[in-house]
Parts: structure tokens; C-alpha cells; sequence
């Protein structure tokens, strides 16, 4: 940070250096310019303290300290990044007085809740210091209404031709810094890797350690110093800290820079991107596609197309070589049935052994794409990934990160109203694995598991359904483990009223040679009853059963004490408490060593099928209906 007159003098000194190496004939805009190339000199000569107190007399104001000892250096500045031509110095500063006339608009947009910045902004107009003199229609206003703890007084710079809000600046200093880098970032564009000089050097070399120390889990270090040489318009810096901030959580945030042109790193990387511009299941956006790619050579458009048509189809996987590449598919298969803990655990003890494709690859980025284990990659597990030593370097490992689902199922308890999963209900079957579960209480014979969805995918197949019967009650669930030897069927039940009636529990049929079990969970509210139903079944029996509602519990069988409603449900309790439902919920995972996968019904993708109808046929007499949609295209 430059704040003593030594740390300006060496800062502008270097600047001058740096521009009168870069200096362009071509660019030059009059004498003035070639005489500044000539002394290798920006600045002016030194002001005396008595200009600095005539000019603060003349404006009413002290001037903040480090664009005062700024001019004890230099009175004045040329070529302050890009647009100011001429900055001023004691004679040249001025009042602004509204010359953007900007006041009248940022005053009008104020209101009761409006944030004390906002305040600030509006009033600066008139009363802020301008500090151009000559710019390409950029005004650069030093506020002595917004002040920090060390009496520095913010800078705003706004050019209309932005279409954005003046950019705000702490201090003097930070503005003279900041177009220190936009001069640089400009350099970068029009003259590349000829643009050398001690600054570029001394970033490149912290761009490396920085790579390194990425690699030794040591990333907020690295994302720190890469931030700043992508500020200095470093190219390799760009490609290093998007990776860290995509695995940190900032989707959306950069775009990898020159290594999406790269054919190592592409097939890494455009996944990433596509997964947020397509979107799992969802048409492609060719036209952004087409640009994101404008200048990448033929081989890795292609490969592109490849991965956009792969998005299209819902047939795209991330793949990796070596131990790393066994976990991920070990993973896979763990995901896929619910298990996104133990599905991150692997992954998680796999990392160290993961290696890049290249020199510039810091973390296996294609995570984040993949249909099954992106969802695992949590913002704070994504900063474990980052933090954890990996291709061959040593660091600290990191403190786990929370696991994502709570033991057991008494957390269905917890869903509030309006939540995605409340009502539900539930079939668990012990002893059989979750591709047999189409078999033992499919809807028919035909019945078998799709590809994984997410739960906004299932419901909205739930929802495509033509036809729909007061009787046919069949359930569109998610399927998974629930526990070590159990398995689970799962649907959302919104709409779906339990008739006691006619209600036939699919644990009878799903239950010869094992034990089946289902809950049936409709939350009382205010316009609602509410009703809650267990029924056990073994060996193609009902054992026992029981259901509770507002002021009536009706019982089947020989209920255990553990289960035993009038224990769990007491007379006087608010059935909308919902605490007999979570003491039950509690109960059946103990005494069954069962579980629910939070994570997975909620965000990740679980395969389905169509269960058998969960109520019976109307008998001989009984009313029902039977109502068909169809879909007429308008002309």
C-alpha cells in the first residue's frame, strides 16, 4: 500500500518506468506525451507545502492524507489507467458542484429503507472535489463526505458510457492503485506477452506459488494473490482462481479464462459451465454455447458440441483417471441410491491421490457437473475439496465438513408447511435391494426404476399424468437404501387424502419372506385435521396397524409397546404439534435400524417407479371418478 512519501515516489516511479516502455507512438495524444516518454516521468514536480494549504484554503477542506502526500511527490498525474488523461494537482482541483448532473437522479431513488451508501451516493454529487482534468467523459469526485477511521476520503469514478454506478475507491490511494492495474490489465490486451517488466515478473512468480499452494490446501492464500494478478490482467492467474472460486460456491463467477481453449482442460471444464447454462434435462442455449467458444480451435468445439449434445441427453458422467476415477464411480452407485454421505466420504478419502491434467488444473472441477455427485458438492464441502492436499503436495487435512443428513426419520417431523416433502408417505422394505422394489409393489409387471431425477423432475412427471382416479392411488416414489438392509419408497403425497376405508397397504404385498412397513404422514392445519398411519406387515400379513386422527385412534393387531398410539399420541396433545409423529418416527428407527435420506429427496437425484395403488377398487355401488386431460395445441 503506498502511504508515506518513500512508498509514492518508489509506486510512481515504477508506473512512469512501466508506461514509457509500453509507450505507442501511435497512441500518443500530443507533445505532452512524448515528453513524459522522454524523462520516463508521469508526474510533475513535488508541491510545496504552502500550494497544498493555499488549495485547501480555497476549497474549505483539508485534504485526505494520502492524496496529500501524493502531492508532495507529484503535483498532479498523467495517464491514470485507461480514460483520465491528466489528473490535478493543487491548482487543477476543484469543486464538482453536480457538473455530472447525477443528484437530482440518485436523490429521487432514495426512500425509507434506503442504505446508508445509498445516502452517501446521493449527496456526493454535490459536494465531492473533482479530480480530472482531461478523460474520455470519466469524472473521478473525492467525497469529503464519505470518510473512513484514518480521515481518507472515498474517490467515485463514473463515465457514462458504463451503464453502471460510479465505482467506489476507500481512498486516494486505492483509486491510484486500482488504475495502476487498469493501465496494466490494458497493456495485457494490446501488446501480450511482449508487456514485461519487474511488476509482470514479480506476478507471474506469485501466480506459481500460488498454483502450489492451491494444491497444498491452502487456497484462500492462493485465491488472495491470484485475485490480485488477475487485477494486474494476468492471464494464467484468470484460468487458476475461476477454479477456486467455482469449488468455493461462486457459480456463475468467471469463465476459466484461456483454459477453455486449452484441449487438456476443456473436457474438464465446459461440463462446469454447461451444467449452469443447460442445465440437467434441459434444452441447450446453442447461441451462448456458440459464443463461450468463438475463438477455441476446431477440436475443442467438437469436444464441446460433444459434451452440450451429452447435457442434452442426460447421459453425461464425470469421469477421472486412477484411484481417484475408482472412487468417483464407486460414488456413483453410493449417490444413486440416496447415500450422499458415505457417497462423499469416498470422494473425500480418494483426494489425495487425484491429479491434474495439467500444469493449470487445481481440483477435480468436473464434480460439479456430474448429474449424481454434483449435488454433493456443497459450498462447504467444496472448500474441504480445496483445502485437502492433493497431486502429490503435502498440507494440513482439513476438519471434515458436516455431514448433509440427519440420523434415523424424525426430521420428517420438522418439514413445515408448504415444504416439498410434507405430506408423504413412505414403503420400507428390509432385506431387499432397491432395484426389487418395482417387483414386490410395482403397479404391474412392466413396472421398473428410471433414471434418477431430481424431485422437481418427479414431480413434474407426477404432474404429466392424463388421467387420474378418486380410487387409483398409485404413487410415483423415489427409490433408495434406507439403512443397511433396508430399503425405501418414497413420494410427496400433495392432493393424496388417506380413506381409511379404502386404504390397502403396500407393505402386505411387498412383505413375503421379509418384513414391510409404511407411514402415511398428513400434517394437521388450521382448515385441516390431520391424520397419521402406521402398518407393519411380515411374510405377506399385516401384523399390526394403527391410525390417528384429531380425536380418534382406531388399532389392528398386536402393537408392540414401542409403537403402542396411546402412549406415543396422548389424549389432549395437538395432533398439528406433530410430536406424536416425531416420537413414532423416532421409534420405528430404532427398533428397525432404519433411515431417510434428507439430501437425496430434497436436492439430489433418486431413480423412481410407479407403485400399485395404495387404496382398492370401488366395490359394487361405490361412487368414484375418473378424470382425462388433454392437450390441444391453440391455433
Amino acid at each position: 500500500m503506498t502511504s508515506t512519501i518513500d512508498e509514492w515516489r518508489s509506486f510512481l516511479a515504477r508506473w512512469s518506468q512501466e508506461w514509457a516502455d509500453a509507450w505507442d507512438p501511435e497512441h500518443a495524444r500530443d507533445e505532452r506525451d512524448e515528453e513524459a516518454r522522454r524523462e520516463r516521468r508521469l508526474g510533475f514536480a513535488p508541491a510545496a507545502e504552502e500550494r497544498i494549504a493555499a488549495a485547501e484554503k480555497r476549497l474549505g477542506h483539508r485534504l485526505p492524507p494520502s492524496y496529500r502526500t501524493f502531492l508532495q511527490v507529484s503535483d498532479g498525474w498523467r495517464h491514470a489507467g485507461g480514460f483520465v488523461r491528466l489528473l490535478a494537482g493543487t491548482e487543477g482541483l476543484r469543486r464538482h458542484e453536480d457538473a455530472a448532473r447525477m443528484a437530482e437522479f440518485y436523490q429521487r431513488e432514495l426512500g425509507e429503507n434506503s442504505a446508508p451508501e445509498e445516502v452517501l451516493l446521493a449527496g456526493m454529487w454535490q459536494r465531492a472535489l473533482q479530480l480530472d482534468v482531461e478523460s474520455d467523459l470519466t469524472y473521478v469526485l473525492m467525497d469529503p463526505g464519505d470518510v473512513g477511521d484514518d480521515g481518507e476520503w472515498a474517490v467515485y469514478c463514473y463515465a457514462s458510457w458504463r451503464a453502471a454506478p460510479p465505482e467506489r475507491y476507500a481512498s486516494f490511494r486505492a483509486f491510484m492503485e486500482a488504475m495502476h492495474q487498469e493501465f496494466h490489465g490494458l497493456c495485457v490486451n494490446r501488446l501480450g506477452p511482449k508487456f514485461v517488466n519487474a511488476t509482470t515478473e514479480a506476478l507471474d512468480a506469485s501466480v506459481e506459488e500460488a498454483r502450489r499452494e492451491a494444491l497444498r490446501g491452502r487456497h484462500e492464500a492462493a485465491e488472495a494473490a491470484l485475485n490480485l494478478a488477475v487485477a494486474y490482467g494476468r492471464p494464467r492467474a484468470v484460468g487458476l482462481r475461476d477454479q477456486i472460486r467455482r469449488l468455493s460456491g461462486q457459480t456463475g463467477m468467471g469463465s476459466f479464462g484461456l483454459l477453455l481453449e486449452d484441449p487438456r482442460y476443456a473436457p474438464e471444464l465446459l461440463p462446469v459451465i454447461a451444467a449452469e447454462q443447460v442445465g440437467h434435462g434441459r434444452p441447450g442455449d446453442r447461441a451462448a454455447w456458440t459464443h463461450l467458444l468463438r475463438g477455441a480451435a476446431d477440436t475443442v468445439r467438437e469436444t464441446g458440441e460433444e459434451i452440450l449434445r451429452r447435457f442434452q441427453e442426460g447421459t453425461f458422467r464425470y469421469t477421472a483417471e486412477g484411484p481417484f476415477g475408482r472412487a468417483v464411480e464407486e460414488a456413483r452407485e453410493l449417490a444413486r441410491w440416496g447415500d450422499a454421505d458415505a457417497a462423499w466420504h469416498v470422494l473425500r478419502a480418494a483426494l489425495p491421490e487425484w491429479q491434474p491434467l495439467g500444469p493449470d488444473h487445481l481440483a477435480p472441477l468436473g464434480l460439479l457437473a456430474d448429474p449424481l455427485l454434483g449435488p454433493l458438492c456443497t459450498r462447504e464441502r467444496g472448500r474441504e475439496l480445496l483445502a485437502t492436499p492433493r497431486a502429490g503436495q503435502r498440507g494440513d487435512t482439513p476438519v471434515p465438513a458436516p455431514d448433509l443428513d440427519p440420523p434415523g426419520l424424525a426430521w420428517l417431523s420438522e418439514t413445515g408447511p408448504g415444504d416439498a416433502l410434507v405430506p408423504y408417505r413412505f414403503l420400507l422394505v428390509e432385506g431387499v435391494d432397491p432395484a426389487e422394489l418395482p417387483a414386490r409393489a410395482g403397479a404391474d409387471d412392466s413396472a421398473v426404476l428410471s433414471e434418477p431425477m431430481t424431485s422437481w423432475e418427479t414431480q413434474r412427471r407426477r404432474h404429466g399424468n392424463r388421467e387420474v382416479s378418486t380410487w387409483d392411488d398409485r404413487a410415483l416414489a423415489s427409490v433408495g437404501r434406507a439403512g443397511p438392509d433396508w430399503s425405501f419408497a418414497f413420494e410427496p403425497a400433495q392432493g393424496r387424502g388417506f380413506d381409511e376405508r379404502r386404504f390397502v397397504s403396500p407393505a402386505v404385498a411387498a412383505s413375503p419372506g421379509t418384513r414391510a412397513l409404511v407411514v402415511w404422514s398428513d400434517p394437521a392445519e388450521p382448515h385441516h385435521p390431520g391424520v397419521f398411519h402406521l402398518s407393519v406387515a411380515e411374510n405377506g400379513e399385516e401384523r399390526y396397524a394403527f391410525t390417528v386422527r384429531k380425536t380418534t385412534i382406531t388399532k389392528r393387531g398386536d402393537i408392540p409397546d414401542a409403537f403402542d398410539p396411546d402412549r406415543l399420541f396422548p389424549q389432549g396433545e395437538p395432533l398439528a404439534d406433530r410430536l406424536g409423529e416425531r416420537r413414532t418416527l423416532e421409534a420405528l428407527a430404532s427398533g428397525f435400524g432404519v433411515r431417510l435420506p434428507r439430501h437425496a429427496l430434497t436436492r439430489g437425484r433418486l431413480h423412481t417407479f410407479t407403485t400399485r395403488s395404495w387404496s382398492r377398487p370401488p366395490a359394487p355401488g361405490e361412487p368414484y371418478t375418473v378424470l382425462r386431460f388433454e392437450r390441444r395445441r391453440s391455433r
